[in-house]
């Protein structure tokens, strides 16, 4: 009897981590970026902007969705009209990168919702706004505050209003990024291109 109830234990621990297994999502990884990159919500080529830089992968595109800055990546999330089948979401881990206006020449992509960042630095985004400056650990987010201003978040603690929060500097540089025949009441960092034109990154 007791023999026997070895065996079920044992059969039963297996079934268990088997299931365990099963549960766990193997992530995409990240593609490398090169100059066919374009940004989701501005049309430009990526690499020619500083900072750090995003890319979602969703479950029905074979291809990323490329991003200009890590700010927007983050509002891809937030906007409930944005597609919600993401299978992964990588930010270049600036605790890696080599220089602050090409970091992607390094390669150093982590999971978005495993990262820290730094909100209300000193440092600008790749279309000159206030950027979420991603770090692959707490220390090195908050040695980068130290250096630069702001204060480190990890991705669920992040103030939405941080990401979809229109600031003074935006005002001023609205007028830069406004497209050819439209009128924008808000800076494109604040209302992403894709909710002034409609559909025209649906597809």
């Amino acid at each position: 009897m007791r023999k026997a109830f070895v065996i079920l234990t044992a059969f039963s621990a297996l079934i268990l981590a088997g299931c365990e297994e099963e549960q766990v999502a193997v992530l995409p990884p990240p593609e490398p970026i090169d100059r066919e990159a374009t940004g989701y919500y501005c049309s430009m080529t990526v690499v020619d902007h500083k900072g750090p830089k995003g890319q979602i992968i969703l479950q029905s595109k074979s291809e990323p969705l490329w991003f200009t800055a890590v700010r927007d990546t983050i509002a891809f999330t937030l906007l409930p009209e944005e597609a919600k089948d993401i299978a992964a979401i990588y930010v270049t881990d600036m605790a890696k990168a080599v220089e602050w206006d090409h970091p992607e020449h390094a390669g150093p992509w982590i999971e978005a919702r495993n990262a820290w960042y730094v909100i209300g630095s000193d440092k600008r985004g790749g279309m000159g706004a206030p950027e979420a400056v991603p770090f692959g650990s707490k220390d090195a987010a908050e040695a980068f505050a130290t250096k630069h201003g702001g204060q480190a978040y990890a991705f669920a603690d992040i103030p939405h209003d941080a990401i979809l929060g229109t600031t003074g500097d935006e005002q001023e540089a609205m007028p830069q990024h406004n497209m050819p025949g439209h009128t924008m009441s808000t800076p494109a960092h604040d209302k992403p291109m894709s909710m002034q034109h409609g559909k025209d990154h649906k597809q």
